[in-house]
């Protein structure tokens, strides 16, 4: 009976609705249809990331300084199951198909400006998306002066807190 009265309530409002807000109800009711629709892991890159662990790979740009080679050593602490290759005279393009060939979720390209690392670039496999992040004021575990007062440090997986992300607005 609770069906009935729900199924005769929509009757009646979709046929309450005239014009313009017809046409939006329509629209709506489509669009949530679709959304409905059972989804496959060929739609959903990311429906295999609770069962397996990601791999990652972290590479420098060419000719990397010490500092650069040290900070992505200390990424591989940061990553989970990161691994670090030296990018030597290898293109990036190859790098992505080696790397899809060996079954790695994830390419972490460390970029450094005048001897700084300065930007980060994430690429996830197989096909994307690739994001950018700037880095400032990066301070590794070898330039801390008060190395005493800290005690010895860990090597496990630190737990990120991430805040006070900003965006430039898109004028689209």
């Amino acid at each position: 009976m609770l069906r009935r009265n729900t199924r005769l309530r929509k009757y009646l409002y979709r046929n309450s609705l005239e014009g313009k807000e017809r046409l939006i109800y329509e629209k709506k009711r489509k669009i949530r249809e679709a959304l409905q629709v059972s989804r496959t892991h060929i739609d959903d890159e990311y429906a295999k990331a609770a069962k397996r662990d990601p791999k990652i790979l972290i590479t420098a740009s060419w000719n990397p300084s010490a500092p650069l080679v040290q900070f992505a050593k200390e990424l591989k602490l940061v990553f989970p199951n990161a691994q670090q290759m030296n990018r030597g005279g290898r293109v990036i393009s190859e790098i992505i198909e080696t790397c899809r060939a060996h079954d790695i979720t994830d390419v972490v390209l460390v970029h450094e400006n005048r001897g700084v690392p300065d930007g980060l670039f994430i690429i996830h496999l197989p096909f994307g998306p690739t994001a950018f992040f700037e880095l400032l004021n990066v301070v590794t575990r070898h330039y801390i002066k008060d190395k005493k007062a800290m005690g010895t440090m860990l090597q496990v997986y630190p737990h990120l807190i991430l805040d006070n992300f900003t965006t430039k607005a898109s004028s689209s």
